[in-house]
């Protein structure tokens, strides 16, 4: 049984995208790739078909990472099919809560650097979108760090459904 995550930011082009690139690999270097499925999407419709940003682009091919991307729109019916939807900042989170069609589903949404645990207060990953290359470097900062943490919640998540 695949386990699906769903990283979701405002418009799927800067946060989620690279959080998907970055928690990829980290499923493929653990070896589970094919037993998790990674993708992304935004709250809004903006960017809907469009690549990733450019700086996203850069920050991800110079630290090793795919970048292959089109940005589309969360849709509540996916709920159903996720096992976690992991927003970027706490308006994230909100939006996609009152997305939810059911309590159980609201549950499967979590921030991104609840995962970690050098993460002090402040869960919310900056927008880089309106500054610069330091910003998207920061961001790929907070992703790494949180998805090592996120990868031992999914394996144990796994080991629980197969017990």
């Amino acid at each position: 049984m695949t386990y699906r995550v769903c990283f979701v930011c405002t418009g799927n082009i800067c946060r989620s995208p690279m959080a998907e690139s970055v928690f990829r690999a980290r499923i493929q270097e653990a070896g589970l790739d094919g037993l998790v499925e990674v993708d992304s999407a935004g709250t809004g419709g903006w960017h809907e078909g469009d690549g990733a940003d450019p700086r996203t682009v850069t920050v991800l091919v110079d630290n090793g990472y795919e970048s292959a991307h089109t940005a589309r729109r969360f849709q509540p019916s996916w709920f159903s099919r996720l096992d976690l939807v992991i927003a970027l900042d706490s308006s994230h989170l909100r939006a996609l809560r009152r997305l939810a069609p059911t309590a159980q589903d609201a549950r499967k949404v979590r921030l991104l650097r609840s995962y970690d645990p050098s993460a002090d207060g402040d869960l919310d990953v900056p927008d880089p979108y309106y500054g610069g290359m330091d910003g998207f470097e920061e961001c790929l900062e907070m992703v790494e760090s949180a998805s090592e943490g996120l990868l031992a919640a999914v394996r144990e998540d796994m080991e629980g459904r197969v017990a």
